[in-house]
């Protein structure tokens, strides 16, 4: 496979292809598949396209499909890991509240004893 640039002559786009070659059995030539991976900007990166364009922000700014979809469950995954650390904090809280109850009686019960004791 390999990467092929194609200028629109009216528009001046840039747009690149994947381009795979094969052998047609029937015609006995080879042929060529190409598949559109995207357009060149100015700055001569690759932005992807799709059938039916990409998605726009408010500001004009074209949103990548695949970075929206890792974003959303990147942050699913963070939402759910939040809640679980809430939890585990909730229950550590607890414990330790325990145990300085345990502490404060452990502390009356010597500081009586020595009383006692004197």
């Amino acid at each position: 496979m390999s990467i092929v640039k194609s200028t629109n002559k009216k528009t001046g786009i840039t747009y690149v292809y994947e381009s795979e070659s094969y052998w047609d059995k029937e015609k006995k030539q080879p042929r060529n598949r190409r598949k559109l991976i995207g357009k060149l900007d100015e700055a001569g990166n690759i932005v992807p396209t799709g059938k039916k364009g990409r998605k726009k922000t408010d500001d004009g700014a074209a949103i990548d499909p695949k970075l929206v979809k890792d974003l959303e469950e990147s942050l699913a995954y963070y939402q759910e890991k939040s809640h679980k650390l809430e939890i585990e904090n909730s229950m550590l809280n607890q414990q330790l509240q325990e145990l300085k109850d345990q502490k404060e009686a452990l502390v009356t019960g010597m500081e009586r004893l020595i009383r006692d004791y004197r």
